[in-house]
């Protein structure tokens, strides 16, 4: 019996759920009590578990979403969905994790993993923080308009990875939820980010979605702006001159900019092309990396224009990026990869440099542009840094590992961050999903990276 069959044989009833956030814990758990958690996890390598010594097993054998608590919170429909808007403790004191796919791929034992049973499992045994899947690929995309704003409201939000492809829509016809819808919904969490929102974290096929969501986006913009002939308000045309020369330079550039391969192989020339963002990886990287810094390529050897690389060299010192910064005080950081796909570096060197050209434009006009059909522009990230790559022996396999999504707000100019990565840092070396093995310790998921890296994630986007 597959996944999909499943779900559909083990239905799961709201009058199953618990009312009152935690599991582990003798008290409810809360934003403040998740948040001391992740801290006490990160703090050593060493200290003990500070929740009840309880197994997860208990009343879930198989460690199954549906199957039991904790991993009761299915919405599989409209009627969960409206279930749970009634209980907003539920979800204002969880991580929402969206599942494309009914798992991220097969590992060397030829099992499924379905990786978001592995980002439960780790958020309710070091915080006791409860998770509620949104299973994308058998419930259809629920109602965008409504997740959204409720997700986003919560303690996080994980889009997962997924074995389809981003370059291929026909890789998900056997599902609910068509890549274009997938991409109508990662589009609208990229520009959801705002003080009273969640941390976004997309990982491998979300990742990969993201990245082609930057484009969309600016594509988007630009091409919005650019059929505008007049604004209400802009007096004498002044703003919206402004946001026609940055987007016309934008179009000029996505329109002819050439994806390469390291041995010179060019896959996409212009943002229309179907593999600008994402394209196949020289190798499948399928087992643990060691994540290095990220460094700028040479523009002149590699066809890239300098103004990209520039702009993205002063987003980097800019910015902390949580990721980097763990790859220099963390030792060595080796995490689990499972991907054939890569998302381009160019791409994000293009969509960081665009960003940052459209912000930079918008500041001076930002109380005009608020009260138009563009304040949607008022949404879009800042900036994004590409973070780490990795390598087989010396050789660069993905240069765009990880990436920070950066939002700068315009009136307080306080930063807030999104992450992606390529890998899964809520697997272990084994590849395996909590339930098909032992089950990790709090001693062991201690001494993980990808745990580390993921409770940490978690942790910093919380303060934001």
């Amino acid at each position: 019996m597959n996944i999909l069959n499943q779900a559909v044989d083990q239905p799961v009833r709201t009058s199953d759920w618990r009312l009152r956030p935690g599991y582990l814990s003798e008290g409810n758990s809360d934003f403040e009590s998740v948040h001391v958690l992740l801290g006490q996890f990160l703090v050593d390598r060493h200290s003990p578990d500070p929740l009840p010594d309880a197994s997860l097993f208990l009343e879930n054998s198989k460690f199954q979403w549906g199957a039991g608590r904790p991993l009761e919170k299915v919405i599989s429909s409209h009627s969960d969905l409206a279930f749970l808007m009634q209980h907003p403790a539920l979800f204002r004191n969880a991580i929402a994790i969206i599942e494309p796919w009914e798992h991220v791929g097969r590992n060397p034992l030829g099992e499924p993993v379905r990786a978001s049973l592995n980002v439960a499992y780790i958020a309710q045994k070091i915080a006791d923080c409860d998770s509620i899947l949104f299973p994308m690929w058998s419930s259809g995309l629920l109602d965008p308009e409504i997740v959204v704003p409720l997700i986003t409201s919560g303690l996080a939000v994980v889009v997962e990875g997924g074995d389809p492809s981003v370059r291929n829509a026909s890789t998900f016809k056997d599902g609910k939820c068509s890549l274009s819808e997938l991409h109508c919904l990662v589009e609208k969490l990229l520009i959801s980010r705002s003080p009273t929102s969640a941390l976004a974290l997309f990982i491998c096929l979300g990742h990969q979605l993201a990245a082609q969501g930057h484009i969309n986006l600016i594509k988007r913009a630009v091409q919005q702006v650019l059929s505008l002939e007049s604004l209400p308000r802009d007096r004498e045309g002044k703003m919206l001159r402004a946001m026609k020369r940055v987007c016309q330079q934008i179009k000029s550039v996505g329109s002819s900019l050439k994806i390469t391969k390291r041995d010179g192989h060019v896959i996409a020339e212009g943002w229309d092309h179907p593999e600008f963002a994402v394209g196949p990886n020289e190798h499948q990287e399928v087992g643990e990396r060691r994540l290095h810094h990220y460094q700028s390529p040479d523009g002149e050897a590699n066809g890239i224009p300098q103004d990209l690389i520039s702009a993205h060299e002063i987003t980097a010192d800019q910015y902390e990026g949580v990721i980097d910064t763990a790859i220099e005080y963390e030792r060595e950081v080796n995490i689990a990869m499972f991907h054939s796909d890569e998302v381009n570096e160019e791409a994000i060197l293009f969509a960081n440099w665009a960003y940052r050209l459209l912000h930079d434009a918008m500041i001076p006009h930002r109380s005009v542009l608020a009260g138009s059909q563009l304040a949607w522009l008022l949404k879009l990230p800042d900036a994004i840094e590409i973070l780490c790559s990795t390598t087989i022996g010396d050789e660069i396999v993905t240069e765009c590992s990880a990436t920070c999504i950066i939002y700068r707000d315009f009136e307080s100019k306080q930063i807030r961050r999104s992450f992606t990565c390529q890998f899964h840092p809520e697997l272990l070396s084994d590849l395996r999903a909590v339930g098909m093995t032992e089950p990790p310790s709090y001693a062991r998921l201690k001494h993980d990276d990808g745990a580390r890296l993921f409770a940490r994630l978690l942790y910093e986007g919380m303060q934001e």
